[in-house]
């Protein structure tokens, strides 16, 4: 678990399970002002799908998936009770491609539960937005040999969307070109496939 430290009293930090429903009912109760939610929480898994056993990938489901679905499910009343707000959920381009099958198939789950909590809320006055990016500069990518864009960036584009009052977040140039290659052949995502052709 990451628990970050913060030097300003306007910042006041809770722990939270986000695969215990009953800890995310305390952050609730703890949280009564809340107007924006960012569902954050990540575990990689990058081993093959085809071989990996199923208490795993049950893991990355509960804290990709199941995680995220829960906060919002349990803040949404809150910020709808505050006047409205916003739910940020982070997916990355990784749930448009399976370069990391078990990760990409929760985070797929994700994107399409934002498209449905997006419909759902904005009746309630709540913005829900997803955002989606190549690799950050995070602990979850520091053993990665790969070009990452800053965790600063994501938070630039991503408040500056909120302001602008946008559903949809691309951060960086791998998120634009993923995003656009979802309409063509599905040999352009996977260009392997091409050699079973």
């Amino acid at each position: 678990m990451c628990v970050a430290e913060w030097e300003s009293d306007l910042v006041v930090p809770l722990i939270v399970d986000v695969t215990n429903p009953e800890s995310v009912a305390r952050a609730v109760a703890q949280a009564p002002d809340t107007t924006i939610v960012i569902n954050n929480a990540g575990i990689p898994l990058r081993e093959p799908i085809a071989t990996l056993d199923e208490g795993t990938l049950r893991r990355a489901f509960e804290i990709n998936f199941f995680g995220p679905l829960n906060i919002t499910q349990q803040f949404a009343p809150v910020i709808a009770g505050n006047g409205g707000g916003a739910v940020v959920n982070i997916l990355s381009v990784l749930c448009w491609v399976a370069v990391a099958p078990g990760y990409s198939a929760a985070k797929a789950a994700l994107w399409q539960a934002t498209n449905a909590f997006r419909v759902e809320l904005a009746p309630q006055n709540i913005q829900v937005v997803a955002v989606h990016m190549g690799y950050v500069d995070t602990p979850m990518t520091a053993n990665l040999d790969v070009a990452k864009i800053s965790a600063e960036s994501v938070a630039t584009s991503t408040f500056d969307a909120l302001a602008d009052g946008e559903y949809e977040v691309l951060v960086d140039d791998t998120a634009r070109t993923v995003r656009g290659a979802l309409s063509g052949p599905l040999a352009g995502m996977y260009p392997q496939l091409q050699v079973h052709v």
